[in-house]
């Protein structure tokens, strides 16, 4: 079986830990905060974890 390609898209998005946890910048920070409160825009900050099924998804996306 040949080996599996890096899809780069997931790549540039996804980070591996050093333990193996898959990490992720959160959503919908970019634009449009005047709305938005302190806390969401502090949470948005903080890095995310892929967990469960999809994970296991991006894990072969990204030839790991």
């Amino acid at each position: 079986m040949p080996k599996l390609k890096t899809h780069k898209g997931t790549a540039k998005r996804i980070k591996i830990s050093g333990t193996g946890k898959l990490i992720r910048e959160r959503a919908f920070g970019n634009h449009i905060l005047a709305k938005k409160s302190k806390a969401r825009k502090r949470n948005m900050k903080t890095a995310g974890a892929v967990e469960g099924k999809i994970a296991k998804n991006i894990k072969s996306a990204l030839g790991v």
